[in-house]
């Protein structure tokens, strides 16, 4: 008899205890570190509009940078964004992708629309930009903090290959090789991060 009631006494104890010894199993998310701020900018959408930080503020976002007539890594870089794309769509509209061309000066806004359509980029939550190559360069160099260099021999342009996570204020919160095992899953818990806790 005496057995019961201890019995009873252990399991509600148990039942109590768990949600304590849960939350100390579960991992907590990073904290994400503020590594710089972009000044305001505006270029060019792929449907011609001006888009720019006014348009991407209270927003996460993810930058990328290709061009359009790279047959290497920008074809890998934009896979991996429509991965990003197809795992955010609870995100939205809190968060959104942006692809800048490192070579604007041949990438128009038609250009652009063709390559977004060929990636089935969502127009909803996932912007070309394009612009004079001083706009451009300022926004990815100075601004994004990732190299360019369009300018190269032969129409190869250079560039950096990192996605670059912005949160709602306009600061920079982490970069991301996308060649990396694993990015994509990084990119989507810590745009989840930001969207949910700020």
């Amino acid at each position: 008899m005496v057995a019961r009631p201890a019995a009873w006494a252990l399991l509600v104890a148990f039942i109590a205890a768990w949600p304590i010894v849960w939350a100390l199993r579960t991992p907590v998310p990073p904290r994400l570190k503020v590594l710089g701020t972009l000044p305001p900018f505006e270029l060019t959408a792929q449907d011609g509009s001006p888009f720019g930080s006014k348009d991407l503020a209270g927003r996460v976002w993810v930058a990328s940078f290709i061009f359009t007539r790279c047959d290497t890594v920008c074809a890998a870089i934009t896979r991996q964004m429509a991965r990003i794309q197809g795992r955010t769509r609870n995100l939205e509209p809190a968060f959104h992708l942006v692809s800048i061309s490192v070579d604007p000066e041949f990438d128009d806004p038609p250009r652009l629309a063709a390559y977004a359509r060929a990636h089935r980029a969502s127009p909803r939550m996932w912007t070309f930009l394009t612009g004079p190559i001083d706009a451009v360069r300022e926004t990815v160099v100075r601004g994004l903090r990732i190299s360019m260099d369009p300018e190269r021999p032969g129409g190869d342009a250079f560039h950096g290959t990192h996605l670059v996570l912005v949160d709602g204020e306009g600061r920079i919160r982490g970069y991301y090789d996308p060649e990396d095992a694993g990015a994509v899953e990084r990119v989507v818990r810590d745009a989840a991060l930001l969207v949910n806790r700020g």
